[in-house]
């Protein structure tokens, strides 16, 4: 009999153990960046994600990345890459790459390297996992960095350097590269430059990890819009670039081919009536390509937008962010959640994401995060 029931005991414990794993697995792991130093609380937060209840539980931190304004994730999310900055504004970025443990969100160092260039602030690596780009916003500058077979990273092999100034006189006095990503087929690599209204194209050899300018013209915004992130549609057709002085979204046509860009619209991000200081950051495309989201520091909102056949935008609602300066999102892969880190009101939001009225509904009161500068989810791609 007793022999019985230890058996039971250990099918049932085996079972509850299994339904524990399950769960957890179907909880993705979200990496959450505290855009400080690290004697001031700096650090990259994991959480899992209660996709069902919208909740966000912290189950790790890493604390010895300085100034982490922003990461990302390699293509299988094993690897994540941090700017890694003792003095943010001035002096020369790192960037610095981790191993993940997605079982426990713990981060192990692999190394630091160089991003050649004054506040680095944007990351993306290539389909191929090969390369490492990187925008250096105050020297106004793009780089490539080799990516090892272990995900650490070599040192810069290619740096490119933009020339020219925009309309406003004190954010545009010069080149501020603010983001590079590469094109969907992984050919070329588009940086979107705020300082000169332009995104600049090079092709990007990813065995070499090198980059070199396109001969084709970048694609033009209006001008002082100070392009900021910018968001390939899922089809390709379409690029998507949010303008930070401007308050707006432009919309290119994208021509995979030539890698040509061609402006087709350019559409506020703002009540008609709005009369403050406004400042855009990021844009968000849901997986199904059918809603964008766009972000309001100052307005303190987020922007809805239907996308037609033809990749225009449509206006649909502009709700409260629920927190200052709404800084950066992220969208899980099955399009369900969308999730804001408002910078200024130490706070991440999340909402139900209605793919078929496009509207945000909150999902409660936001988390207390310090200085919340950048989300990713470690399931999908970005």
């Amino acid at each position: 009999m007793r022999s019985n029931v230890r058996c039971v005991l250990a099918i049932v414990a085996a079972t509850v153990c299994s339904m524990a794993v399950a769960a957890r697995a179907e909880e993705p792991l979200v990496f959450i960046s505290t855009f400080t130093a690290a004697k001031d609380g700096g650090a990259i937060r994991a959480f899992r994600l209660d996709r069902a209840g919208g909740k966000l539980k912290e189950i790790a931190r890493t604390p010895e990345v300085e100034n982490c304004y922003f990461f990302t994730l390699s293509p299988d999310r094993k690897c994540l890459y941090a700017i890694h900055a003792l003095d943010f504004e001035k002096a020369d970025s790192q960037v610095a790459a981790y191993a993940i443990d997605g079982a426990t969100g713990r981060l192990k160092l692999l190394n630091r390297q160089s991003t050649r260039g004054a506040t680095a602030c944007y990351l993306h690596v290539d389909s191929t996992a090969r390369t490492l780009l990187v925008a250096n916003y105050t020297s106004g500058s793009v780089a490539s960095l080799p990516v090892k077979q272990d995900g650490s990273l070599g040192e810069v092999v290619s740096l490119m350097q933009h020339a020219g100034r925009g309309a406003d006189p004190e954010r545009q006095e010069g080149p501020h590269a603010h983001s590079i990503l590469t094109s969907p087929d992984n050919r070329f690599a588009m940086a979107a430059d705020l300082g000169i209204d332009e995104v600049m194209v090079y092709q990007l050899n990813a065995a070499a990890s090198t980059l070199r300018p396109h001969e084709k013209p970048s694609g033009s915004l209006p001008r002082g819009a100070g392009p900021r992130h910018m968001v390939f549609s899922p089809a390709g057709k379409h690029l998507y670039a949010i303008n930070e002085l401007g308050g707006s979204v432009t919309v290119f046509d994208y021509d995979p081919q030539t890698a040509a860009l061609v402006e087709r619209q350019t559409i506020s991000t703002l009540p008609r009536d709005f009369k403050g200081t406004n400042l855009c950051a990021d844009v968000k495309i849901t997986p199904d390509g059918r809603c964008l989201y766009a972000t309001n520091r100052g307005h303190d909102s987020l922007a809805a937008y239907r996308i037609g056949p033809d990749g225009r935008l449509t206006l649909i609602a502009i709700e409260p962010s629920m927190g200052k300066e709404a800084q950066n999102l992220a969208i899980t892969a099955d399009g369900r959640l969308l999730l804001c880190a408002n910078l200024a009101g130490n706070n991440l939001a999340i909402f139900r994401i209605n793919s078929e009225t496009v509207r945000l509904t909150s999902l409660g009161d936001p988390i207390s995060v310090p200085s919340p500068s950048c989300i990713r989810i470690v399931e999908g791609k970005d």
